[in-house]
């Protein structure tokens, strides 16, 4: 069979095929309403697993703005019939939470200074080196592997040679820094290109002026991730400030929500007021970064 005689077959099969697509244009319609029917059942399942995943917070919200007769009510309801929000008045008038919050204020902000410790840290293992530079790098991964309850009293022992027991500062003083922070600002930062700093120092620009000016923001996305992951850990911290602090002044949130539980268990509006008190920032902090915080995993090559 010649040449000519392949190309001629080939030209009618084609355009048999195009004849058909073009007579029957039922497939490719049948497959979009089965795309969109998949799509509406996916939906509708993920919406479902929302809501379920999401109705414990509900019922705490509602309950905390529930007058006590509702809330010990059976059977229970969701929605308040009289909103009230007395209970989070009371916990600022007659229980203490005022003091607690500005604890864990505090605690937070100085939680937030060791950001720039981690950056520098992440900044030096990735883009300096030097002797020892791979050891050390193993020495704060394997930080990561010790469970935090392993060095509590070598801490508290530490602390208390220097006289910082009972002190917010020592509260505050372990979450200081954290492996797993460095860990995720060296990934991020091995990224940067290093001709970008390369440049900079060829202009005469100083590490301290590359690392501020450069650095850390191109580092934006992963710095608002360890803003979330800090202030969680700081907004959370219980037990190590249960240890350290014997000064019923010296407690946080967290300290002060369980003693409310202790004393206080016939009262769920003024528990779940409280709870909300302890949920509610952490949630306006992560709708505010999550966007950064997908992104900066994203680009640390984490999973």
């Amino acid at each position: 069979m010649s040449t000519t005689e392949l190309l001629a077959r080939g030209s009618r099969s084609l355009a048999a095929g195009g004849d058909d697509d073009e007579r029957d244009p039922t497939p490719p319609r049948r497959r979009a309403r089965r795309g969109r029917a998949g799509t509406i059942v996916i939906g509708a399942l993920l919406g479902v697993g929302a809501l379920a995943t999401a109705f414990p917070f509900l019922w705490m919200v509602f309950a905390s703005v529930k007058p006590r007769s509702e809330s010990v009510a059976y059977p229970p309801q969701l929605l308040p019939k009289q909103p009230t929000f007395e209970y989070f008045v009371q916990l600022f008038t007659e229980l203490d939470f005022g003091r607690y919050l500005l604890n864990t204020l505090i605690i937070v902000v100085i939680c937030m200074l060791g950001l720039l410790l981690m950056a520098a840290a992440g900044y030096g293992f990735a883009k300096f080196t030097f002797r020892g530079r791979d050891a050390l790098f193993f020495l704060v991964l394997v930080t990561m592997m010790i469970p935090g309850q392993v060095t509590m009293i070598p801490s508290y022992l530490i602390l208390n040679g220097m006289k910082l027991t009972n002190t917010l500062v020592g509260i505050a003083l372990p979450m200081l820094v954290s492996g797993f922070a460095v860990f995720l600002l060296r990934q991020f930062m091995a990224t940067i290109p290093t001709e970008i700093v390369e440049a900079a120092r060829m202009d005469g620009a100083g590490e301290w002026r590359i690392f501020f000016r450069i650095i850390l923001p191109m580092s934006g996305p992963i710095l608002a991730v360890q803003v979330v992951l800090t202030f969680i850990a700081g907004w959370n911290s219980f037990l190590w400030p249960l240890i350290i602090a014997n000064d019923q002044n010296l407690y946080t949130l967290s300290v002060g929500l369980s003693l409310l539980n202790q004393q206080i268990a016939t009262n769920p509006s003024l528990q779940m007021a409280a709870s909300t008190l302890m949920v509610v920032p952490i949630l306006i902090v992560f709708v505010i970064f999550q966007r950064y915080v997908v992104q900066g995993f994203a680009l640390s090559g984490l999973k």
